[in-house]
């Protein structure tokens, strides 16, 4: 029989309250919080708190306020930035490639609820994974929806809503987000 943990990040119906499932969330909670307290001038410890928190592969630099709720679900390519109020929900894997950059406000949520309403009731959930490519630039107040693949060398417009694919090499706006033209 498959673990709350196991149910979650296959993307099925699981129970959040899952006593194993708590104890990360406050683990990562408290990671989160330790990291946005730090000072300006506390870079070092800044980078420590988020390594033991997040999966990074390069050089990275993420600007406080910043809140998720696992950390071990996220992984982040070389040379990412996230800008000041980044948000990413990881109850299921967020992957973002290299020299991705998020301006302020990005919200990046794989959690989602039943629409179901008996269903929702039992308070079971579900999520699932985001991916973003390479060279990516998304813009402030943008929302990715659970599920969503944003492709390579695409531009996402400030306040976009995105609940669908995202193509390579694009600029796509919107609410819902959707193509402009060729990036």
């Amino acid at each position: 029989m498959p673990t709350e943990k196991e149910k979650m990040l296959a993307g099925e119906l699981y129970n959040s309250l899952d006593a194993e499932l708590v104890r990360e969330r406050d683990f990562a909670r408290r990671l989160t919080f330790a990291f946005n307290r730090t000072g300006p001038d506390e870079i070092d410890r800044r980078k420590a708190i988020l390594r033991e928190l997040l999966r990074a592969k390069g050089s990275f630099y993420i600007e406080p306020s910043f809140y998720c709720d696992y950390g071990y679900n996220i992984e982040i390519g070389d040379n990412f930035y996230a800008n000041f109020g980044c948000v990413i929900l990881d109850v299921n894997t967020v992957k973002i490639g290299d020299n991705a950059l998020l301006a302020p406000n990005v919200q990046i949520y794989t959690a989602a609820h039943p629409t179901d309403p008996a269903v929702r009731l039992t308070g079971k959930e579900f999520a699932k994974p985001i991916s973003i490519g390479d060279n990516v630039w998304i813009g402030g107040g943008a929302i990715l929806c659970p599920g969503v693949k944003v492709g390579s060398n695409v531009t996402i417009g400030a306040g976009s809503i995105v609940t669908k694919d995202i193509p390579d090499n694009v600029i796509a706006a919107g609410n819902p987000c959707r193509v402009i033209r060729p990036a």
